[in-house]
């Protein structure tokens, strides 16, 4: 274990920041992690990250010892779209499950991608690399992060609302819009733990959508999270009434055959974290999901 301390002169600002800036080698997110555990004090109390800086504070923390991942790399095949040494992007497939937990132990991204490359450790010995999530049953592309460097400036942005995350929906019924916003808090449900719901009082969510094509009883929906809430698509689309074909939580039991939800996020805008660049990737629709849409055609109406 590694000892720190800090007294502040002309340090002013939050706490956390004001220790990141001090201590390059340690991420924000690290930082806030220890007050928050009680790890780093000021003067000897406990602060919150937002704590602003006073001359002569003494700060002091002692830096834990790095977890060594109890996970196995998997050589498991990968669909990456885009490297470098910051991040890469890759596409998952229906069917896999990001990370390790209770029921899914490997067989993950995370063993795949700890296979392929170093990943960063801020979201600890679970979910390391792991900016955002999609659901085990939905398909697509996914940033991951090769340092905690990387790691904080992708979840900066989204947490700021600049990335562009889009999805194809194959969704249950008919719209006489051409498109429209969902704007519903969304919540734990408080009948089905394994749900989500739209709650007073829940985080703000807000799902864009615009009608691609329409089918007798179905219709394909390109949709823009401005949020990224668990299972936003899936809880909005059933809320309005169009719950996404096969989703086995939220949607009907008559439904479309397959695997799950059909659910693809197609398109990823991200900001690379040195360069600053502008990058934006597309995955095609996959092949269950084509496959899908091929068996509607002969309902497909005349005016798309």
């Amino acid at each position: 274990m590694t000892e720190e301390s800090l007294t502040i002169t002309d340090q002013k600002g939050r706490l956390d920041k004001v220790v990141a800036d001090a201590f390059t080698e340690y991420t924000r997110t690290q930082v806030s992690k220890w007050i928050d555990e009680g790890v780093l004090t000021v003067n000897k109390e406990n602060k919150k990250p937002n704590y602003k800086v006073r001359p002569d504070d003494v700060i002091s923390f002692v830096v834990p010892e790095p977890v060594t991942l109890d996970l196995k790399p998997e050589n498991l095949p990968l669909d990456i779209v885009y490297e470098d040494d910051d991040l890469l992007v890759v596409n998952k497939p229906q069917g896999m499950v990001v990370h390790p937990a209770a029921g899914h132990p490997n067989g993950t991204l995370v063993n795949a991608l700890m296979y392929h490359t170093d990943l960063s450790s801020i979201n600890g010995v679970v979910r390391p690399g792991i900016v955002h999530r999609i659901d085990k049953d939905t398909s697509g592309l996914l940033m991951v992060a090769k340092n905690d460097q990387a790691h904080e400036a992708l979840s900066s942005d989204l947490k700021n609302k600049k990335n562009l995350r889009q999805y194809y929906a194959l969704v249950h019924g008919e719209f006489s819009e051409n498109k429209g916003t969902i704007k519903a808090p969304l919540g734990r449900s408080k009948t089905n733990r394994k749900k989500q719901a739209v709650i007073a009082g829940g985080r703000d969510a807000v799902t864009h959508f615009e009608v691609v094509k329409r089918y007798v009883g179905y219709t394909l929906l390109r949709v823009t999270l401005e949020t990224g809430r668990t299972h936003q698509i899936r809880v909005h689309m059933a809320y309005i009434g169009h719950p996404v074909a096969g989703d086995p939580l939220y949607g009907p039991k008559k439904t479309l055959a397959g695997n799950g939800q059909f659910l693809h996020a197609a398109t990823l805008g991200l900001t690379q974290p040195t360069t600053k660049e502008a990058l934006t990737f597309e995955a095609p629709l996959p092949q269950y999901f084509v496959d899908a849409m091929a068996e509607l055609e002969p309902y497909a109406e005349e005016n798309n």
